[in-house]
């Protein structure tokens, strides 16, 4: 008589996931359930070889609608490692809501030969039926989540156009009590200070500067999971936005659209038209970067402040009907000028001295070596002879094209208070050739 054949052990992993975290604290939660319900089912295949294996992948609090959930990656690591045969959920959208990230998951199934099984919805992906099935349940559990985020968004609208606060940071001068926004006074006061001090010196940058000094702070709040988020020091970027926000006229604003809110202003309509009115005279951002677009900076991108870390960008002023152009520092720019040892660089010094640094570098020996690697099409002897012409052709160049050949050269410039390094590379050499030998050609034809 043959022996029976001994019964392959099937490994199987049994996932859950709940979106919320509601009611997880319970002795006996939905991933309980759902876990439970799986483990009958796998006692049901028991002649089978089926065995859970004892890792609990369980996903609380994490929504479907993406695969960024720890426990899910814990699973894939484990197939990928060959521990588990079988899936296990109690609905296939407890492992996805998405079709696309579901065909993701069924290609690691696949290639680690592994079976899906939902046991509300019993078939598996072995089978052409089954992936019909499994496509047929997938696109209805994706259109389920569609249309939730549809009414989440619609609800989310009319909420704002009732005035209602719908969560994020409070503004300052308002706490949220009860899901509402309620005036906190000596805030407010704040604010009023704010919009008081604007329309007198009429300068963001000083402005800054004054409330800095002064001591005062942005919005210190608490998260609705108890986490302390502190306030920082006043920037230009945030006072410009808290004299935008029309949260202070007691209104709340959807889609660029303003409704009466539900809070009371801090601000009265004169006060807010008459700062509208000197944004509008000052317009700084605008004639910034009207400048910025017609004003040669050949750096542009490539000047750090090596005391903050931070970029450079091109600024200028007039005096006298002359323009002095500068690169400053984004900090010094933001918080004011006495934030950063290094402050601004004239820049046609620091212009001069790169300019300087690569008509040096192209004179090198050492670089030309370096050149003819990195050109291996253009004959030595015309490679040198272009070279040899950059110091006669650079004055020539137009500002973008200058611009262009620095940003092929230079790598960083970084300023710091005492001086300025200069890293320069040969990797574009090969183009720059190529523009030198362009624009000779361009002009021997002209």
């Amino acid at each position: 008589m043959t022996p029976p054949k001994p019964i392959r052990k099937v490994r199987c992993a049994i996932y859950t996931r709940k979106s919320s975290e509601e009611g997880l604290e319970m002795e006996f939660n939905s991933l309980d359930a759902q876990r439970e319900s799986c483990e009958a089912y796998i006692a049901s295949q028991r002649a089978e070889g089926w065995l859970p294996v004892p890792d609990h992948y369980d996903d609380g609090g994490f929504s479907g609608g993406n695969l960024e959930r720890p426990a899910l990656k814990r699973l894939l690591a484990d197939i990928e490692s060959g521990l588990v045969d079988v899936v296990v959920v109690y609905k296939i959208d407890r492992l996805s809501r998405s079709l696309m990230d579901f065909s993701k998951l069924v290609e690691v199934f696949d290639r680690n030969a592994v079976t899906f099984v939902s046991v509300t919805q019993s078939f598996n992906t072995t089978t052409s039926m089954g992936r019909l099935t499994l496509n047929i349940l997938l696109s209805f559990a994706q259109f389920e989540r569609e249309v939730i985020g549809e009414r989440i968004r619609d609800k989310f609208a009319a909420s704002r156009k009732k005035g209602m606060w719908m969560g994020g940071v409070p503004p300052l001068g308002y706490d949220v009590v009860a899901r509402k926004l309620v005036v906190n006074a000596p805030e407010a006061d704040l604010v009023r200070h704010i919009f008081d001090r604007f329309l007198k010196i009429g300068s963001a940058t000083l402005l800054v500067k004054e409330l800095n000094a002064a001591g005062h702070r942005t919005k210190s709040w608490t998260t609705q999971g108890g986490q302390f988020r502190e306030g920082a020091p006043f920037t230009k970027n945030f006072l410009y936005k808290l004299l935008e926000n029309r949260v202070y006229l007691g209104e709340a604003v959807h889609k660029g659209v303003a409704h009466p809110g539900e809070h009371p202003p801090i601000i009265d309509r004169a006060t807010w038209d008459k700062v509208v009115a000197v944004k509008t005279d000052n317009a700084p951002r605008k004639r910034a970067a009207a400048t910025r677009a017609t004003t040669p900076a050949p750096l542009k991108g490539l000047v750090v402040c090596a005391h903050c870390g931070r970029a450079m960008t091109p600024t200028h002023t007039r005096k006298k009907g002359r323009l002095y152009r500068y690169y400053t520092c984004m900090r010094a720019i933001n918080s004011g000028h006495e934030s950063c040892a290094v402050r601004s660089i004239a820049a046609g010094e620091i212009e001069a001295a790169v300019v300087g640094q690569v008509r040096a570098l192209l004179r090198a020996p050492e670089i030309r070596a370096r050149a003819e690697r990195f050109a291996p099409t253009i004959p030595p002897a015309d490679l040198h002879a272009a070279l040899d012409r950059f110091e006669a052709v650079w004055d020539e160049l137009f500002p973008a094209e200058q611009a262009r050949i620095l940003q092929l050269l230079v790598e960083k410039v970084a300023i710091a208070p005492d001086g300025a390094e200069i890293r320069l590379r040969a990797e574009g050499l090969a183009s720059v050739v190529a523009d030198i030998t362009s624009q000779t050609a361009d002009r021997s034809a002209a």
